[in-house]
């Protein structure tokens, strides 16, 4: 029998791979054919989140130009680099366009049908378009890949898990909130991907609590106004009275940053300089382990500081009273005290010096009289955000984007770190499009936006919700709806899917925050003693090598790509050699 592939999820990620494998396959198979399957229940390239048939409203969060599928030479790979357009190359776009999600499934079909045209004849893919439940067979053997609706498994040699974004049990207080809800008639809508979620019921001119301010917060806000037939004239929102009031809040009680309006010119900071692989390597050997927070954080901050400062010096010197080489030598050497004496003698301006603290508290201490007093300092800082990140005058913001994706990249070989990083980096640099900010300044001066502020904390009681924080205090909001903006937690433990849950119960590794345990040389599924499983990969926002996503900004390195190809030729070597052994 042909050597068999089964790889689970035929979204970006399959798609990624499926493309590394035809680049690696002329150097690394020359066996006598191969059968690919794909098994995914929504078409191949786009999967479940960036298929073609959803909302046009929904855009993508960055521009045209920013997304591809593609390797270039700044990823730091064995296989060849395998060129291609970009989203707004292939689409014949204005690059500062933020596409539509049906734009970009049809780009994510282009590159898998180029995939599959690259592959050589004796490589065939096969397509089957429902769900895989489970996967079984010993360790040194041929695994077996059962499927919804079919009698008998697909027989693999090897088994690459490449699912996206999973639907999840609730969790404690999630299950206590919906059984409420059910108890008094009230509207619990759980975290969940946005354009899958049924929001009819939710009432026009009905108050709503949304707990969340990301992009599924987003989504939800278009669905819930334009989707229901509103529309915008310039910077005033013109309901269509099918609408409902969204009172609004989470941690930070802000939206994520602004996407930055404006392109990069001049010198790009030499990344990595504080964290690389040196230092990476160093954390990993630690026979103790490392904690995030006392051993990696300085380094993240440290790194983010040199993006952020090598920027300022080398592209707005008139705000600095030394020479970069000068400020360089005393940064690097220099640590708290010394570091901060070092800056306030070379960055004379407070504004000019990076933050992160403030940056990830912006509401931390304020406090407002009344709740309209909060709408308006929520919409004096959406507009100083959107001033600031479209003025190319403050462009060692950029500077620190480019730090954060550094960053990443090293970040994804420590394993699993924690929620918190993941949610400090969208928020920095994976947020909105301007233009959805100014939507929502609109949509507040409508009235039909409030915003809540941080630390929102909800409550099931007296037969509704209530939402209360202290950005104003004494204030509180009741309503019969509650909406959790959000993505389920990518824990294996609650995950609907039975696949992930049949795996840990045979044994697969979970981190202390419920993620796969896979190795990152490869993405080898590892077990409680640490052994990589030898027929068994995963990659994806459920391992503990989660990656930013599945495609990325051209010319910047992407982690993803980097996965890819160590899994495609770890893939394509043991394939090969157990030709040989068979041949033999």
């Amino acid at each position: 029998m042909r050597p068999q592939l089964v790889i689970v999820g035929a979204g970006p990620r399959g798609t990624g791979l499926l493309e590394r494998i035809a680049a690696n396959a002329p150097e690394l198979y020359a066996a006598s054919g191969l059968d690919i399957h794909l098994v995914d229940p929504h078409p191949p390239g786009g999967g479940r989140i960036w298929r073609q048939e959803q909302s046009p409203l929904l855009w993508m969060n960055s521009h045209a130009e920013d997304v591809t599928m593609f390797t270039d030479d700044t990823v730091r790979m064995d296989g060849p680099v395998r060129e291609g357009p970009t989203l707004h190359e292939w689409a014949a776009l204005d690059g500062r366009t933020f596409a539509d999600r049906q734009l970009q499934g049809r780009y994510l079909r282009f590159v898998y049908e180029r995939a599959l045209a690259e592959l050589s004849p004796d490589i065939t893919v096969h397509h089957h378009p429902t769900r895989a439940l489970r996967v079984g067979g010993p360790r040194e053997g041929r695994q077996q890949v059962w499927l919804e609706g079919r009698a008998r498994p697909l027989l693999a040699d090897l088994v690459i898990l490449a699912i996206g974004h999973l639907d999840a049990e609730l969790d404690q207080e999630q299950a206590a909130l919906a059984a409420y809800a059910r108890t008094h008639d009230l509207v619990h809508l759980p975290p969940d991907f946005t354009a899958d979620t049924d929001l009819s019921a939710l009432e026009p001119g009905e108050p709503v609590l949304v707990r969340g301010f990301g992009l599924a917060f987003v989504d939800l806000m278009v669905l819930l106004t334009e989707g229901r037939g509103g529309r915008y004239d310039g910077d005033t929102y013109l309901p269509s009275g099918r609408e409902p009031v969204l009172y609004v809040g989470s941690r930070r009680g802000v939206p994520y940053h602004s996407k930055i309006g404006y392109d990069w010119s001049g010198d790009r900071p030499p990344l990595p300089r504080f964290l690389g692989p040196a230092e990476i390597e160093e954390l990993r050997s630690r026979p103790g382990g490392f904690d995030f927070r006392r051993d990696v954080w300085p380094l993240v901050e440290k790194e983010l500081g040199f993006a952020h400062y090598h920027r300022l010096f080398t592209a707005h010197p008139e705000r600095t009273t030394s020479a970069w080489a000068d400020f360089e030598e005393k940064y690097a050497a220099a640590d708290g005290p010394a570091e901060r004496d070092a800056l306030a003698a070379a960055v004379p301006d407070p504004a000019d010096r990076l933050d992160l603290t403030a940056l990830d508290h912006p509401l931390a201490g304020v406090r407002h009289a009344s709740h309209e007093d909060l709408q308006d300092g929520l919409r004096a800082y959406i507009e100083a955000d959107l001033s600031r990140r479209h003025d190319p005058s403050h462009s060692a913001d950029l500077g620190v984007f480019l730090g954060l994706l550094s960053v990443y990249g090293q970040l994804v070989r420590l394993g699993d770190i924690g929620p918190w990083w993941h949610g400090f980096f969208s928020y920095l640099a994976s947020g909105p499009p301007g233009p959805r900010l100014r939507q929502m300044l609109a949509l507040s001066r409508a009235g039909l936006l409030r915003f809540l502020g941080a630390d929102m904390a909800v409550t099931a009681e007296d037969g509704v919700f209530r939402a209360a924080g202290p950005t104003v205090p004494g204030y509180a909001v009741t309503a019969r709806a509650l909406v959790e903006a959000r993505l389920p937690e990518p824990t294996v433990a609650r995950a609907r899917d039975p696949l992930l849950r049949e795996l840990h119960a045979d044994g697969a590794a979970e981190t202390p925050e419920g993620l796969l345990r896979v190795d990152p040389r490869d993405g080898r599924l590892l077990d409680g003693a640490g052994r990589p499983h030898p027929r068994r990969f995963a990659l994806g926002p459920y391992t503990d090598a989660r990656t930013p996503g599945a495609f990325t900004r051209p010319r910047t390195g992407g982690p993803a790509f980097r996965q890819n190809d160590a899994t495609a030729r770890a893939v394509l070597a043991f394939l090969r050699a157990g030709a040989g052994r068979a041949a033999a």
